[in-house]
């Protein structure tokens, strides 16, 4: 345990200098209150997850590390998570003037349950990494791999989707910026996208999930999609 002291101090860190430069520099003042409880909770649970795949599944915690447009293998893969990375740090930095400019007040109500919305989706994404080991970042298919019907999958075929899904919805209200909530209206055919892309491959290279599809029907949302 004492060896990821270090680590995951400086992961924490890096994530608080990232997080509040995007936040802090737009917002012209360090007295946004929501910008802080929202890094603390963000990176809180991130860490909270690299600890435990630190000791439990070090494999499953690498896979995650290699995220991004360039580690991507297909061009839609890349424009993809490209545009979502954009959508991201627009809704950041465009929190932070909303902050500086009150364009969209949010009860403090609504950003403690955007916070709470936040946990709960890393912890659907902790769920669906407890009995999924192969869910990594990218969309590639790893030797072994198998098709994971238990859990959440039993359910919906891309439940860590819904989980950033959830997280999305939250992260706005948590930092106070009514209209961040337009970013779901932006990210969510993106991910569909996304889903739909991944199946192609999962369909012609991840033996059994053909048939998985058949018996699990809806991808994202139960009795939705």
């Amino acid at each position: 345990m004492k060896r990821l002291i270090i680590p995951t101090l400086r992961t924490f860190l890096l994530g608080v200098l990232i997080l509040g430069a995007l936040l802090f520099l737009p917002a012209g003042t360090l007295t946004y209150w929501q910008a802080w409880v929202f890094i603390a909770v963000f990176l809180g649970a991130a860490n909270a997850i690299g600890v435990y795949l630190a000791l439990h599944d070090p494999e499953l915690l690498e896979r995650r590390k290699k995220a991004g447009p360039a580690a991507e293998q297909s061009p839609a893969q890349k424009i993809i998570i490209s545009f979502a990375l954009l959508a991201w740090i627009a809704l950041l930095v465009c929190s932070g003037l909303n902050h500086r400019f009150g364009w969209s007040p949010v009860p403090v109500a609504l950003v403690v349950l955007g916070n709470a919305l936040v946990v709960l989706g890393f912890l659907l994404d902790f769920v669906v990494l407890k009995v999924n080991r192969y869910g990594g970042s990218t969309v590639e298919v790893v030797a072994g791999q198998t098709v994971i019907t238990t859990g959440p999958y039993a359910v919906i075929r891309h439940p860590m989707y819904a989980g950033v899904l959830v997280m999305t919805l939250g992260i706005p209200l948590a930092l106070a910026f009514w209209w961040g909530l337009g970013v779901v209206v932006l990210i969510t055919p993106v991910l569909m996208w996304r889903i739909l892309d991944e199946e192609k491959l999962l369909e012609r290279e991840l033996p059994g999930y053909v048939d998985y599809e058949q018996k699990v029907r809806y991808r994202l949302v139960p009795y939705l999609w």
